[in-house]
């Protein structure tokens, strides 16, 4: 029930936020909105207020709103339910209005997407406060990337917990970080229970404290957060939340624990016992071999989920982390968009319905601000992949209209038609892949 519950969740927010973006401003410059429907097909429940009606349709891939003008487009037209039954005023048709004015309808619903998205980061961190590593006590030192100068923190032992710096106490593990990299040359680490803090003297360039950074390592729980779709953890039942409490007869004390033993084992079943809830399950995991930086290792598709805690900002910083956090999510999802068409990423990494409401039950079960910024990056997505220009979809209508406005008249009919068509066959084809991807990695 969580998988369908938080999948209708997801597709039913963002889609009614995408296509309220078309309604709302198609409204505001004149334009008759005949049809605003959530999904595609024939309707499962219909009402009409005004001049427009009101679809919840049977297929949940999608919405639309049918305008004025733009009523009738072929194939496109039958898979939005066909012509409306509201009387149509020409005047107020979608091509008699100015080109500004049919390009902002059009930009409308990706450009509510990634205001959702904003809202969403935004309102986490004003009202929970920014997300930061908590610190935790030390799980082992490497002594070999200590540079000169640190030796003295070889002594640090697991399960010892670093509680100052040079007198600043310490309540994240980013604190942690940034007074060892921009602390002066000598540095003093209080330790707790210890009479003495440790002193050491480090040059002061960022390469080498960030070495000294890098040798510490944290102590947190083996806690699951998301899995990789297809991936070993995936397919063995892992979960996000399970914390792995044991591997054979070994037990597991922090996720360097548990990822020390993964790497150490490609290709070899792991017998893992994990806590799930309040009770204990044993998984059996075989580790995928894996070969890079020449070392062969194995690796599960498992990421951690460490401890946290937030930090309270102002509205204005909560404003400006909105801000970044939206703007890197689009950097990120523009990259996956070139790497695919690119070559450099397989097709077979493209996920349909399944794949979307397997990552929204994840993202459910870590808890609510996963979930929120699942939706939040879902919603950047959908508004990058609609910028796609590709006819049917928001960037091939305003590929149209900026045709429109070199060649000072629009396209053809015809040749909006065909294009839609080759469109629909185009975006049809990536579904079908990406749903052929879904059910293979159910089976694979």
């Amino acid at each position: 029930m969580l998988l369908i519950g938080s999948l209708i969740v997801v597709l039913g927010v963002l889609i009614s936020v995408h296509e309220f973006g078309h309604f709302i401003v198609a409204k505001a410059v004149g334009i008759q909105v005949l049809r605003f429907s959530l999904g595609f097909g024939r309707p499962l429940f219909q009402w009409r207020r005004g001049e427009t009606e009101y679809w919840i349709s049977w297929i949940p891939l999608g919405g639309y709103v049918k305008m004025a003008g733009l009523e009738e487009e072929g194939m496109v037209g039958e898979l939005e339910g066909g012509k409306a039954t509201v009387p149509i005023d020409p005047a107020r048709a979608f091509d008699q209005k100015p080109l500004w004015a049919r390009m902002a309808v059009i930009l409308a619903g990706v450009t509510m997407n990634l205001f959702l998205a904003f809202v969403i980061f935004t309102g986490l961190v004003a009202i929970a406060g920014a997300p930061r590593p908590a610190v935790t006590p030390v799980d082992s030192v490497q002594a070999m990337r200590l540079p000169p100068g640190a030796e003295a923190l070889a002594t640090v032992h697991r399960g010892d917990l670093i509680t100052h710096i040079n007198g600043d106490s310490l309540k994240t593990w980013d604190q942690f970080a940034e007074k060892v990299i921009e602390g002066p040359e000598r540095l003093q680490f209080t330790v707790a229970g210890r009479p003495e803090p440790i002193v050491v003297h480090v040059a002061r360039d960022t390469a080498t404290r960030d070495k000294l950074v890098r040798a510490i390592v944290q102590l947190y729980p083996a806690r699951i957060g998301p899995v990789n779709l297809g991936q070993p953890a995936q397919k063995a039942g892992l979960r996000g939340g399970d914390v792995v409490v044991r591997i054979g007869s070994d037990t597991i004390v922090s996720w360097a624990d548990m990822v020390r033993r993964i790497r150490e084992s490609p290709g070899r079943p792991l017998v893992m016992t994990v806590l799930r809830g309040d009770s204990l399950r044993r998984i059996t995991i075989t580790p995928e071999p894996t070969d890079s930086g020449g070392q062969h290792f194995g690796m599960i598709g498992a990421y951690a989920n460490p401890p946290l805690v937030r930090i309270p900002v102002g509205f204005g910083a909560a404003l400006s982390l909105g801000v970044r956090l939206t703007g890197a999510q689009i950097v990120a999802v523009v990259d996956a968009v070139k790497r695919l068409v690119t070559g450099q990423a397989s097709a077979r990494e493209l996920g349909g319905p399944i794949a979307i409401a397997q990552m929204s039950e994840q993202a459910a079960r870590l808890g609510y601000d996963w979930f929120l910024q699942f939706l939040a990056f879902f919603s950047v997505s959908l508004a990058v992949l609609n910028l796609l220009p590709i006819p049917v979809l928001d960037g091939g209508h305003a590929m149209f209209l900026i045709a429109e406005a070199i060649r000072r008249k629009p396209l053809s009919p015809q040749v909006r038609l065909r294009l839609t068509q080759v469109g629909m066959l185009v975006v049809l084809a990536i579904m079908v892949v990406a749903l052929s991807n879904d059910v293979l990695r159910i089976f694979r």
